[in-house]
């Protein structure tokens, strides 16, 4: 994750005074995007007039078909767990600045960075690191000196190790230096850009922008049928959040004070308490190579009969103060020549994750195009890997901005998304936010040609558009974009949360109608407090009446313990959804109802949780705020809008708990010291 970057950031300001260049005018015969322009000098540098009315594949992908999948029973119950009875019981700071950081509570700001829950704190801390960061520039100094000064901070405030603030400082100071001296906005505007609502909705223009949709009537929406019983079924494996970590040590120490544990480098444990098991550990490790041989070889025997394969990024480990683009496309070529060995024959399509590239979260748009900058490096080599199983013809929106769009079965359409363009994390995007790579616009594109040739879509992607890593403005479009194609899209399916969880998408206009769905995939990393874990999907296939919806999906896991305890992973199915929350179907209307469900039934909503963790023995507790977190994110298709999207749940949760006064007042304490 790029969390130490971010903490080092807020910290100590490497978030700068910033005004964005969002002036880009994009015009085709039916759509234009256009800004005022601040400044017409900055209008070449920005301007990305790609023509994305692109040729659509016709040629369908899945020829060789599995009809007659055996769906997963709908009586209620739950998935056996073998070991249900055990888990279910040196140089200084300027004084001033050294006091009045100290004042900052940087466990709690490396906690929210961490797990990508902001809070006012995080956000008095970027601000003060902006506006040291501000005087610092606009003083003049050096590129040499504002990484010796980043290096000091993040030693001195003991955010890491001198050697992972070392690798932090020369691998992201560059691009931040640069992007720092092409931009200039304040510090309010800056860390509301990057936190979001909780660093409260300054309005900023240079960050506010609008798709435009063609003149084309939305359909009328008819009532979303039930798919039929005992129709033909796709049976589609989803894997996410790999992490594969081809530095992992069984015995090492986990335990370590770094951002990712297990390795070599950081020694042998000094007791059998903090070794890293063989098949790997709860704590901060990434998954070792035993175990995803193990669990491919698992999949390839259990579920012999997949007929194609949704795989939604994050191949490397979260060594992020140490990678490189080599290593990088390492792991890339070696994961991809094993999917291929593994599942020959079977159709695989990937999505890229905010991990691929070096540095992590680095994605610059289309006009970045100096060679020590542009991300060519890595889009050449995707489209080169991805020809496996993609057709030639996505070879021009892959090398333009890793995405594509592909016809699965005649009538049946995949659309691949790169999340890291909402990607708030993306520093990039501070130049400018204005739909980078014009990848919305050809979205909109291609689901209007789908709607005109009667396609159903599935959309994948990494970051979920709901989650708080993804910029509220791309976000809220994307969001509009689900609501005018509501009859086209059937499903969505991402990753980036490591959990197994999903997202509901709601009408603007009525927010009490579901309309969409997204499912998040659960992580096969164990990154951290989690069993590893994959999932099984039963799309609705080939027949006359075939609303392409998901009819039902199951979540695989291993229990991590009892493997490095006995030597040996037993990979089961935890869980299907239609029987564990026992639901007539999985149409957004029924996520919809279990999420209401959960704000009334503790229990309903204590085995969603188990389910949520894979079921792993080490999750934590949830109190009366992680529930409202949660079913929040549940309901929350668009980032960084609580207030629209959770407030009755909220409200709801407090009607039903009975919050001691003991409770209210840390609470309250908490909130008010900020």
């Amino acid at each position: 994750m790029l969390k130490l970057l971010l903490l080092t950031i807020c910290t100590i300001g490497n978030i700068i005074s910033i005004q964005a260049f969002p002036y880009v005018r994009k015009q085709s015969n039916i759509f234009t995007i256009t800004a005022d322009d601040p400044d017409p000098d900055t209008e070449e540098l920005y301007t990305d007039d790609w023509d994305y009315k692109l040729k659509q594949n016709r040629i369908p992908i899945l020829t060789n078909l599995y009809r007659n999948h055996t769906l997963p029973p709908t009586a209620n119950g739950s998935g056996r767990l073998l070991w249900e009875l055990d888990q279910e019981k040196s140089t200084h700071l300027p004084q001033f600045f050294d006091k009045a950081l100290k004042l900052l509570n940087l466990k709690q700001v490396a906690y929210e960075i961490e797990n990508s829950v902001m809070s006012k704190v995080s956000c008095t801390a970027c601000k003060a690191g902006a506006g040291l960061l501000q005087h610092y520039i606009k003083t003049g100094r050096s590129e040499k000196d504002i990484k010796k000064t980043i290096y000091h901070f993040c030693v001195n405030l003991k955010i890491q190790s001198p050697r992972v603030c070392e690798g932090i400082t020369e691998l992201f100071a560059g691009e931040v230096i640069y992007v720092l001296g092409k931009v200039k906005m304040g510090p309010d505007e800056v860390c509301s850009f990057v936190i979001g609502d909780a660093c409260g909705d300054i309005y900023n223009p240079y960050h506010e922008w609008e798709v435009l949709f063609p003149p084309v009537p939305k359909p009328t929406v008819a009532e979303t049928k039930i798919p039929e019983a005992n129709a033909p079924t796709f049976k589609v494996l989803h894997l996410s959040d790999t992490h594969y970590d081809p530095y992992y040590m069984e015995g090492s120490n986990a335990d370590c004070a770094e951002p990712l544990c297990c390795r070599l480098t950081n020694g042998l444990a000094s007791s059998k308490e903090t070794a890293a098991g063989k098949w790997g550990d709860y704590r901060k490790c990434d998954t070792p190579k035993i175990t995803v041989d193990n669990m491919l070889q698992h999949i390839q025997e259990t579920h012999s009969d997949i007929d194609y394969i949704l795989w939604t990024g994050d191949l490397p480990p979260h060594d992020i103060w140490n990678q490189t683009r080599e290593e990088n496309l390492k792991t890339l070529k070696d994961t991809v020549n094993q999917m291929s060995s593994m599942f020959p024959g079977i159709p695989i399509f990937p999505a890229l994750g905010n991990h691929e590239s070096a540095p992590v979260n680095s994605f610059p748009p289309p006009y970045v195009t100096t060679p020590e900058s542009s991300i060519s490096w890595l889009y050449d080599e995707l489209d080169v890997h991805w020809r496996k199983w993609l057709p030639s013809s996505v070879s021009n929106t892959v090398r333009r901005g890793a995405f594509y769009s592909v016809l699965i079965r005649p009538g049946f359409r995949l659309i691949s998304l790169n999340m890291n363009y909402c990607n708030n994390k993306n520093w990039w995007l501070l130049l400018n936010s204005t739909d980078p790579a014009t990848e919305l616009q050809w979205f909109i594109y291609e689901l209007q040609s789908a709607e005109f040739n009667g396609e159903k879509v599935h959309v994948i992607g990494h970051i979920p558009p709901g989650h708080s890593d993804c910029l509220k403005v791309w976000s809220r479009n994307y969001y509009a974009i689900v609501n005018r194609y509501e009859t086209t899209i059937t499903a969505q399916f991402f990753g980036h949360t490591h959990y197994d969880e999903f997202e509901v998408f709601y009408d603007k206009k009525d927010l009490s109608r579901a309309i969409s769905i997204a499912y998040v995939g659960p992580s096969v990393t164990p990154y951290y407090d989690l069993n590893p874990g994959y999932r099984i999907y039963y799309v609705d296939g080939d027949h006359d009446k075939s609303t392409r919806a998901v009819v039902d999906h199951e979540t695989w896991t291993m229990n991590l313990r009892e493997a490095n305890v006995y030597g040996y992973p037993l990979w089961f199915k935890l869980y299907t959804a239609r029987q564990a929350f026992g639901l007539d179907a999985l149409r957004p209307q029924d996520w919809d109802e279990l999420v209401t469900k959960m704000t009334n039934d503790p229990k309903l909503f204590e085995l969603f949780y188990k389910y949520y963790y894979k079921a792993s023995p080490v999750r934590p507790s949830c109190d009366i705020a992680c529930k409202k977190k949660i079913l929040c994110d549940l309901h929350s298709g668009r980032s960084h809008d609580r207030k629209n999207l959770c407030e009755n749940i909220e409200s709801r949760i407090d009607s039903t708990s009975n919050v001691s006064w003991r409770e209210w007042f840390y609470n309250t304490i908490s909130v008010s010291e900020v």
